[in-house]
């Protein structure tokens, strides 16, 4: 069963140029997953510093598998302490 999610990640508005390319770059190398079907990065338009991934995934494992990648990993390194509070994240199932 596919799995949906919205991941909101607010930067600090000091650190909001590099959060947002190492947005890009975790953007570009999730699109190399076997599971992902779709995974698009938006940007607030009331909030620069606010970026929101909209994600559709094959299935749970794939989303499971997704979460323990290497360009995750050095993502969630790198933001600490650039973002303004722990990135949102919210699965859903389709209506």
């Amino acid at each position: 069963m596919k799995v949906y999610v919205i991941a909101i990640i607010t930067s600090k508005p000091e650190y909001m140029g590099e959060v947002k390319n190492a947005l890009v770059e975790l953007m570009e190398e999730t699109h190399k997953e076997e599971a992902c079907i779709q995974y698009d990065l938006h940007r607030d338009k009331e909030d620069e510093n606010r970026f929101i991934f909209y994600e559709i995934w094959e299935d749970q494992e794939g989303l499971d598998k997704h979460n323990g990648q290497p360009h995750i990993k050095k993502f969630q390194a790198f933001a600490n302490g650039k973002l303004q509070e722990a990135p949102m994240v919210i699965k859903a199932n389709k209506v």
